[in-house]
């Protein structure tokens, strides 16, 4: 029976490339999101290049919804690989740090701490009963480097990376893998990349006066690629070793 990799916050961006990236590899792919026309067009688009794709439509706000959806996919697809989990609201604001407060926490703690938990929970019992598997966590760069003015989802995003740092010890030895991609850029094609302009060029991404480049999502999931069956890290941040100089705190 070929793999099945279930993509969490499966967008127009890395989803899609993920979905490519492993379903030329034989993959068979869940696509999970909250707005079911945006996932039958993009199971459209992968069943024409003979990959084969299923919706699920979810709110990854609410974690009590995890484990009849983990349930739905492996009904329909009789097992679950590789789980990514990486779901980014369209317009997710930043808030400085001085401003932060618990209100604002409690709207992002679920879909960036909470429901990751839960979607590892649900998965990792057949996983490791079958010594094989992986859980990719994709995240934003101030989840590893904290910079002033971009707090918010940095330290619910910052819990989930300690989570998984840990998870990864645990398992080591298991067959099962975790890791952590944190994206230092804004992707293209996906809902919150920079417009482009009338050439079609995408300009970098600014930031409360700092400059993030944009990058291809093919480039994000070739390296998912290599982290899972390379197996050989807990985290990689892309592109590599980025760190804005205006962000040092």
């Amino acid at each position: 029976m070929s793999k099945v990799i279930a993509i969490f916050g499966a967008g127009t961006g890395l989803g899609v490339s993920l979905a490519h990236r492993f379903g030329r590899e034989g993959f068979r792919v869940a696509l999970v999101a909250r707005r079911r026309y945006r996932l039958d067009a993009l199971a459209a688009r992968l069943a024409d290049e003979g990959i084969e794709a299923a919706v699920f439509p979810a709110d990854l706000t609410d974690p009590a919804q995890v484990p009849a959806l983990v349930e739905a996919i492996r009904e329909r697809f009789g097992r679950i690989d590789v789980v990514e989990y990486g779901p980014v609201p369209a317009g997710l604001d930043f808030t400085p740090a001085a401003g932060l407060d618990a209100a604002t926490l409690r709207t992002l703690i679920p879909l960036f701490l909470l429901t990751p938990v839960e979607v590892v929970q649900a998965v990792l019992p057949e996983m490791t009963e079958r010594a094989d598997g992986a859980i990719l966590l994709t995240q934003g760069f101030s989840a590893v480097h904290a910079m002033a003015n971009l707090s918010g989802p940095g330290p619910v995003m910052a819990a989930a990376r300690n989570y998984v740092y840990s998870l990864h010890a645990e398992l080591a030895g298991t067959g099962v893998y975790a890791a952590t991609l944190a994206v230092a850029a804004a992707i293209a094609r996906s809902e919150n990349a920079p417009a482009a302009d009338a050439t079609g060029a995408t300009g970098d991404l600014t930031v409360d006066g700092m400059r993030f480049p944009v990058v291809d999502p093919d480039d994000l999931a070739e390296c998912y690629w290599e982290m899972y069956t390379h197996r050989d890290r807990v985290e990689q941040v892309y592109p590599p070793a980025v760190i804005p100089a205006a962000a040092a705190v």
